[in-house]
């Protein structure tokens, strides 16, 4: 296997799209408050409504981005500056803040009625490396990361989790830097060069490859193999269970 202990001391998973297929959650719950805010916006102050578009917008602005960073982001996309705010917001306050806080509460709703699908191709490549001895971790930007590892029934077997509320509390900035990444290899107590990390996003490679680490996995849910490999990744899967079958 191209994962081996001879090569590498830890693998570093992203959660949404990597361990967990929440993508669709988040992209609705995205969608469903940055439509409401817009037809709001639109109709107080006489502008076009222009709804957020999964197709378009979800990926350049807010997958993989830590979730103030994602509203952020898309609202400067549409010439939308808003007040910073405070993470202490309701999801009441036209500001950064609490827009990312209305959008937080929507994924918890969702989550507690439907649950969490876990990818099983992924759940084998866990299992096989920690069988191996390696560490694990999971490097997200949600602040829900151990809500849904947790509903999951996934969480013993990560050594470590750096998620949004780790890098609010340590000041991190999320993908594409590599901090978040780097943090989690530092709290493991591994050199970046002996770590993999396994990412679908665009900023998540990204960040994999301007933290140096041994290697950077894609994973291919939208036929972006090539935007993966053009940004930072070393090979791509469609499904993490084919890195068991490799040889090298």
């Amino acid at each position: 296997m191209i994962i081996s202990p001879e090569k590498f001391d830890a693998v570093l998973f992203d959660l949404d799209g990597v361990l967990t297929m929440t993508m669709g959650i988040h992209a609705s719950c995205w969608k469903q408050m940055f439509d409401a805010y817009l037809m709001e916006r639109a109709e107080r102050l006489g502008e076009e409504f222009r709804p957020f578009d999964i197709a378009t917008d979800y990926k350049p602005y807010v997958d993989g981005r830590l979730r103030y960073d994602g509203v952020r982001a898309f609202l400067a996309s549409r010439g939308i500056a808003l007040p910073e705010g405070d993470p202490g917001d309701g999801p009441a306050r036209e500001t950064v803040c609490g827009l990312g806080n209305r959008k937080d509460l929507l994924v918890h709703k969702v989550i507690a009625m439907d649950g969490v699908k876990v990818l099983e191709g992924s759940l084998a490549l866990v299992n096989k490396v920690r069988s191996q001895g390696l560490l694990t971790a999971v490097v997200s930007a949600s602040k829900n990361c151990e809500a849904i590892l947790a509903a999951a029934g996934i969480r013993e077997l990560f050594d470590c989790v750096v998620d949004g509320t780790v890098a609010a509390r340590l000041g991190l900035p999320g993908k594409p830097s590599p901090d978040t990444f780097l943090e989690a290899a530092r709290s493991l107590g591994v050199a970046p060069r002996r770590a993999v990390v396994v990412e679908d996003a665009i900023s998540g490679v990204q960040a994999g490859r301007a933290g140096e680490f041994g290697l950077v996995i894609g994973v291919d849910h939208h036929d972006d193999k090539l935007s993966l490999l053009e940004n930072g990744a070393s090979l791509v899967v469609e499904d993490l269970a084919e890195i068991l079958d490799t040889k090298t």
